[in-house]
């Protein structure tokens, strides 16, 4: 209550709520785009998707320890996450096309573990972050600031949004993509390789949760058990927004990120993922309800 207190009293802490709300948001919607894309052309929900944003912060983190300047790490886990990303396409996951969505849930559940162990062995269980180089912006005299990572952050969502869209509109690969998406046994017999592009989508969505790992190291914590909880956020924001919507996905991570902020300050931050759980519980509720009053509408 006394926090509620102080957002009455002090309506400038609601500013400062918001703006990071969506700035922070910006990398959960990097999360999501990706989720939303394999979702959408390979039907596959990837449960290990927060553990390649782990990677990728890892990847930034002994980058940066190389002597490579903190920012140039974003493109190089993208690059290291894509390779990956084709390589357990290739040894892993082409093996879940055309499964059922239970089957690929339980296989991804499976490669997180494997995942977050061998990351643990590795890179061990400390929690670690990355210096980003960069400052912190002040305004309203002091009592509102923003980290220019952040900035970076949200940036980046608007540059691959706007990428993301040309790629699939103006591209072979994109147009290949866009019709695997729509049907893939058409897309066949039109002479699409469409395991192609399922390894092409997978590597993709590996390299953008990558570079959200960045910006994660930068900008937060990493340890080998973060994953699970940008896992939850990307679904969820999937979920709100529907697949292919990009513009949805960005709303839906600045409300996200919002609503967290507020979680944290009013509740406090060890009630943040209790609060981010209980979010998907009445997500999936509300979204089961709708599908049920649709289907008894359509009898």
């Amino acid at each position: 209550m006394d926090n509620l207190q102080i957002l009455a009293v002090a309506p400038v802490f609601n500013l400062q709520l918001l703006v990071d709300g969506i700035l922070i948001g910006a990398v959960f919607a990097l999360a999501a785009y990706g989720m939303g894309l394999i979702w959408g052309v390979m039907r596959i929900i990837n449960i290990a998707q927060g553990e390649f944003v782990m990677l990728g912060g890892y990847v930034a983190l002994y980058a940066a320890g190389a002597g490579i300047p903190s920012l140039a790490t974003i493109p190089i886990a993208a690059i290291v996450l894509l390779v990956l990303g084709w390589l357990l396409y290739r040894i892993v996951l082409f093996r879940l096309v055309d499964k059922d969505l239970f089957t690929s849930i339980l296989a991804t559940f499976g490669l997180s573990i494997l995942l977050q162990q061998i990351a643990n062995q590795m890179f061990g269980a400390n929690v670690r972050s990355l210096d980003s180089g960069l400052g912190t912006l002040s305004f309203a005299g002091g009592q509102i600031t923003v980290a220019e990572i952040k900035l970076v952050a949200f940036g980046a969502v608007l540059v691959l949004g706007a990428a993301l869209v040309l790629f699939l509109k103006m591209s072979r690969l994109g147009q290949a993509l866009r019709a695997t998406a729509q049907n893939a046994a058409a897309a066949r017999i039109l002479g699409i390789d469409t395991d192609r592009v399922y390894a092409a989508t997978f590597a993709l969505n590996a390299a953008i949760c990558g570079a959200a790992g960045a910006l994660v190291a930068m900008t937060w914590i990493i340890h080998p058990y973060l994953g699970l909880t940008y896992t939850v956020r990307a679904f969820m924001i999937v979920v709100v927004a529907g697949l292919g919507n990009l513009l949805g996905i960005a709303a839906s991570g600045a409300a996200l990120g919002i609503a967290e902020q507020y979680a944290g300050f009013l509740l406090g931050t060890e009630f943040q993922t209790a609060f981010l759980f209980s979010v998907l519980v009445v997500i999936l509720v509300a979204r089961q309800l709708a599908l049920h009053r649709q289907r008894l509408y359509l009898k």
